[in-house]
């Protein structure tokens, strides 16, 4: 009987409900840096490269995602045809223009 030890119960540690929430913050802090650092700016890129698109009409001048610098000639739903030379036409996706140059580029070139 002398090798038995008594059994006492522990107390509930103080404050365990913040302990859980504390332990849940860096994640939290985790998201919120990845959402200013790289969400964020895509979204921002992404909205412009469509009003980009959105905006297209003849007599633009644009850079493929090829390299190929031509003047827009005729713009559809989906498509766009680019005159790369004289009497040189080729037809691309709207998604294929990367860049529109501003007016009179093509000329300096």
């Amino acid at each position: 009987m002398f090798l038995i030890s008594d059994a006492y119960a522990q107390t509930a540690p103080v404050g365990g409900a913040a302990g859980g929430l504390m332990s849940f913050l860096p994640i939290i802090l985790m998201f919120v840096v990845l959402w200013f650092i790289m969400i964020r700016p895509q979204m921002k890129r992404q909205k412009e490269t469509k009003s980009m698109l959105e905006a297209l009409a003849k007599g633009d001048e644009v850079v493929t995602a090829g390299g190929i610098l031509g003047k827009v000639t005729k713009v559809a739903e989906q498509y766009v045809t680019v005159e790369i030379a004289a009497n040189t036409e080729i037809t691309v996706q709207k998604s294929a223009v990367t860049t529109v140059l501003p007016k009179g580029t093509l000329k300096a070139l």
